[in-house]
């Protein structure tokens, strides 16, 4: 499943910014759904700064109200037409000495 960039940076935004459940949050951007409610409180992510999904592409304000209506549906990430990088690397290298 794909994630936000910036995934704690995300969940920060949501949980000041919408109405949408913690476990709807966790799904999002992939973290325990235990770890959103510490962040709500402030005992993890201090000092990270909000990162907002919508200007950033990722989410659009249709779908945060769609889902903030229903707490059983989970937000979706959007297509973007931004090429991902691939994940395939070669291995480790060996380096003599």
């Amino acid at each position: 499943m794909k994630k936000p960039l910036m995934p704690k940076a995300t969940a920060i935004w949501l949980i000041d910014n919408t109405a949408l459940s913690f476990e709807q949050i966790a799904n999002f951007v992939n973290l325990h759904k235990l770890e959103i409610p510490a962040i709500a409180d402030g005992e993890v992510s201090v000092g990270v700064l909000p990162r907002n999904p919508i200007e950033n592409g990722e989410l659009s304000l249709d779908e945060i109200n769609r889902c903030e209506k229903d707490q059983n549906i989970d937000l979706k990430l959007l297509k973007t037409s931004i090429p991902q990088p691939k994940t395939k690397t070669k291995g480790a290298k060996y380096t003599p000495l």
